[in-house]
């Protein structure tokens, strides 16, 4: 008796006619959601940094910006940002993909092998937790409804265009923004668009809203650093996403950016504690947290350019001198919260001007930084790109803050920094710790007076 004989199918694959790559695209989404949990983390972050009295403001900033920015992009922020060169490189075509509604059907990006319109909300998400940054520099200090208005014109007239200007690549007939396509700036995953322009923005709105009270003579330590540190360990998660996930695919380059991404946070932690423990006699945990975010941002923009050593030596140096620069704010008298200036300015200029020092052509970008015998071409070309981010998002942001200053107030009252945002603004407090008087001592806000309350009964 002959047995069975098994038919197998050994037809050729056949290439997906859309250009779509499944890998990639796997990749993609992951990497999205994990830049999406950099929100909530940062909200930790943050939130652990301010006093007990403000945690909940501050964490509802991070949430407000995700809400807004999200709807804005899908709106006409993504166009404003990748849409087709309305002239000189300094923005798109507000109107070419508004509503995204354009990217239904399936259409890969360009050579990259994943959707559209996935590479859109990813895009999407580096504005949500670049508009959540700059919070950080106004901290216990700002309206929240003026915060959402201001958070909403800072994403189309300040992240939009500088975007553009970096992120949008010349491809076809479709001619990209000037700093990438004709000036050359290399910059992987956002140290100008994302972390310089979140620094000077912050500085922009920390003179707009001036000094906390009692800045520079009262205590504002962090009130819960475990909240910090939790905070830290998921912007680290999510930075593998915002960084590797820049490689649009999962492949080598996605490899070494993963690389440079862990070792230069782990020497920018390890910078700044060496800092500490020289100047202070100190090793703290809120040095090991900011030290670590220190060496992401610095190696943001140069993840793809440097070799390993490299990203060790480029987190090391963000380490030690953003440890330095928060000191800044108390020499110059601006008071900037959470030291958004010191980190991620300092930090993002030290990575963006790096690269013209430490690239090697080895890595995925391909050029030689003046220590690698590329000459000092590289390194002007990344000044100028650096400074004119910087220029243009500070200029931008102050008069940004200044008109909803003029138009609806951007400060809080002063009895109410006093008494507190959240139980003012929110209704709320982050901690009850004593539920049977918070109850009563609550009631004004939440539910009418005790007295009335005492006679109803």
């Amino acid at each position: 008796m002959t047995a069975p004989t098994l038919l197998l199918d050994v037809a050729p694959l056949v290439a997906d006619p859309t250009g779509l790559d499944s890998g990639d695209t796997a990749w993609l989404l992951a990497a999205s959601a994990l830049v999406l949990l950099m929100a909530p983390g940062l909200a930790l972050f943050y939130g652990g940094m301010v006093r007990s009295k403000s945690v909940l403001n501050m964490m509802m900033m991070t949430f407000g910006s995700l809400a807004v920015i999200s709807i804005l992009w899908v709106l006409v922020g993504y166009s404003l940002a990748f849409g087709d060169d309305l002239g000189l490189g300094l923005v798109g075509d507000p109107t070419q993909y508004a509503g995204l509604s354009q990217l239904l059907p399936e259409e890969s990006n360009g050579n990259s092998g994943v959707p559209l319109i996935l590479f859109a909300v990813f895009q999407g998400l580096f504005c949500v937790v670049t508009g959540a940054l700059v919070s950080g520099a106004i901290a216990d200090r700002a309206r929240f409804g003026a915060w959402m208005v201001f958070v909403g014109a800072w994403t189309l007239a300040v992240y939009a265009p500088v975007a553009h200007w970096i992120f949008d690549f010349s491809a076809g007939d479709h001619v990209g923004g000037w700093m990438a396509n004709e000036l050359g700036v290399i910059d992987f995953a956002g140290g100008t668009a994302v972390e310089i322009t979140s620094g000077a923005s912050g500085l922009a709105l920390a003179l707009v809203l001036g000094r906390r009270l009692g800045f520079g003579k009262d205590a504002m330590r962090p009130h819960n650093l475990t909240l910090v540190m939790l905070g830290a360990g998921l912007l680290w998660f999510g930075w593998f996403g915002f960084n590797a996930g820049s490689a649009l695919g999962a492949n080598q380059t996605a490899a070494v950016v993963f690389t440079t991404t862990l070792l230069a946070g782990a020497a920018g932690a390890l910078g700044w504690l060496s800092v500490e423990r020289l100047r202070d006699g100190h090793a703290t945990s809120l040095g090991a947290a900011s030290g670590l975010v220190s060496g992401l941002v610095a190696i943001t923009p140069s993840c793809a350019s440097v070799s390993p050593v490299g990203a060790i030596l480029m987190g090391a140096v963000a380490g030690v001198v953003c440890a330095l620069a928060v000191g800044l704010k108390y020499r110059f008298g601006y008071d900037d919260s959470l030291d958004v200036v010191g980190v991620h300015l300092v930090g993002g200029l030290i990575g963006t001007f790096g690269i013209g020092l430490l690239a090697t052509a080895a890595a995925p970008t391909g050029v030689d930084g003046l220590f690698y015998g590329g000459g000092v071409d590289q390194l002007g070309r990344q000044l100028v790109g650096g400074g004119a981010v910087l220029v243009y998002a500070f200029v931008v942001s102050g008069i940004i803050g200044l008109v909803v200053d003029k138009a609806m107030g951007f400060r809080i009252d002063e009895e109410h920094e006093l008494s507190g945002i959240d139980l003012v603004v929110h209704a709320e407090t982050a901690y009850d710790l004593h539920a049977t008087a918070g109850a009563r001592s609550g009631a004004g806000v939440l539910g009418g007076s005790t007295a009335k309350r005492e006679e109803e009964r």
